[in-house]
């Protein structure tokens, strides 16, 4: 129904730019949806055309600035994801256009033409899973491979990025600039190594996948969109991967790692919106199909007795889940898995799960040792928890209650910050 109005009534008019300003956010939110979800898949069938990771972003961005001013205009299209293709594509030989010969040229346009071949659902699983395998060529620098998966799979920002790695963001664009760089120079081949090469790559798309769960983990409430459905793209990475490799124990690793963590994703807060740790959560809201596949992939992993960071990291979520279920304390076991896992990877957020779990055994003195001697800790603000809870278990509360505060501070989450200015680093039961 068409809105009209009535000779000197403006009434009409604001009702009509009311809906149009409606249609214009709906469509925008359309247009920010389809970005998030085919991001990384678009990007790798780009890049795999032309080899030039910084060349797709670039058509890609063209195309989704085009549709922010057209969908709003002239209505979403029925397929959102052919028509970024189609536009970022035509950017794409424009661009080849101006570099090339016509000749070139023709073979963008011909490129068009199989356009309705190639963009297919089942086709991106591979497409994606391939460009990340590319990411990990041995000719790339080992610290930007996982971070360069990020950002051209899963398109998150170098910001967000740096984060995750403990780095400055202007550290991080510049290792994605020259991974990109490389990339294009060195014309290295987007496909998927052979069984020879995997070992080499595996680590760094098992710790991308990681990093992308873990990034959207930290977003309890779901409030930032860029962040949506980033940790089921996680998940769903991990078992394209399980498919492919089949016997890797690793891959079942963070497969049940992230299975163990995301069935208990909604009872991290209560109804309020109240952050909620783990020995306070409601089990009946867990996931309990989650928790039985969880378990079923960590114990093919240990039938194959080669123990890693992943399968170590699984089996630390799994004993928190049954010391919940049972009331049970696993105290003891959680130090050797932490000390285990301390050895396979030395990150700093493991030395600082590590030292809490010495602290809960009862080796405070142990646990603010090794505290102390993590390096560049400023503003990391899970040390900081850390810090305050294993003050507490030391009997030092005005170290702890130091610590909470340094730690509220550097929160983004209200939710946490409340919990830790509350005294909940004090736990129960001690």
């Amino acid at each position: 129904m068409r809105l009209g109005r009535v000779r000197g009534d403006p009434s009409g008019d604001a009702a009509a730019r009311r809906l149009m300003d409606g249609e214009r956010r709906a469509a925008a939110r359309e247009a920010e949806a389809a970005a998030r979800s085919s991001y990384g898949k678009l990007v790798a069938i780009l890049a795999s055309r032309t080899r030039d990771i910084a060349a797709a972003e670039d058509a890609l961005a063209d195309a989704f600035a085009a549709a922010l001013a057209q969908w709003p205009r002239d209505g979403v299209p029925a397929n959102p994801v052919g028509w970024l293709m189609t536009v970022a594509r035509r950017s794409v030989g424009h661009a080849e256009g101006r570099r090339r010969t016509a000749a070139a040229a023709e073979n963008v346009l011909r490129m068009l033409d199989e356009e309705r071949d190639e963009v297919r659902p089942d086709s991106f699983g591979d497409d994606r899973l391939a460009l990340m395998f590319v990411c990990a060529h041995p000719a790339i620098d080992s610290e930007a491979q996982a971070p360069l998966m990020l950002q051209t799979v899963l398109g998150l920002d170098a910001e967000r990025i740096a984060a995750s790695f403990l780095v400055s963001a202007a550290t991080m664009s510049q290792r994605l600039v020259r991974a990109k760089r490389k990339i294009r120079d060195a014309g290295i081949a987007f496909s998927i190594p052979d069984s020879g090469e995997v070992p080499a790559r595996i680590a760094s798309v098992l710790s991308a996948i990681y990093a992308a769960y873990g990034t959207a983990w930290e977003d309890v409430t779901g409030a930032d969109s860029k962040l949506r459905n980033l940790a089921a793209e996680a998940i769903w990475l991990a078992r394209l991967l399980r498919q492919l490799l089949p016997e890797d124990p690793e891959v079942m690793g963070l497969l049940s790692l992230m299975l163990h963590c995301q069935a208990r994703s909604a009872a991290r807060r209560s109804a309020e919106g109240a952050f909620v740790p783990l020995h306070d959560q409601d089990m009946t809201v867990w996931s309990r199909s989650m928790i039985e596949e969880a378990e079923t992939h960590l114990r093919s992993a240990a039938r194959l007795a080669t123990p890693g960071r992943f399968q170590t990291e699984a089996a630390i979520q799994s004993l928190h889940a049954h010391q919940r279920m049972t009331g049970e304390r696993f105290a003891e076991p959680l130090v050797c898995l932490y000390d285990a896992l301390a050895r396979f990877a030395p990150t700093t957020g493991v030395l600082v799960a590590r030292a809490v779990a010495h602290a809960e055994n009862g080796d405070s003195a142990a646990a603010l040792a090794q505290l102390d001697e993590i390096p560049n800790v400023g503003r990391y603000q899970p040390y900081w928890a850390a810090r305050a809870r294993v003050s507490w278990l030391s009997g030092d509360e005005d170290a702890a209650w130091t610590s909470a505060r340094k730690a509220a501070g550097l929160s983004n989450d209200a939710g946490v910050r409340a919990f830790l200015l509350a005294g909940g680093f004090r736990g129960t039961g001690r």
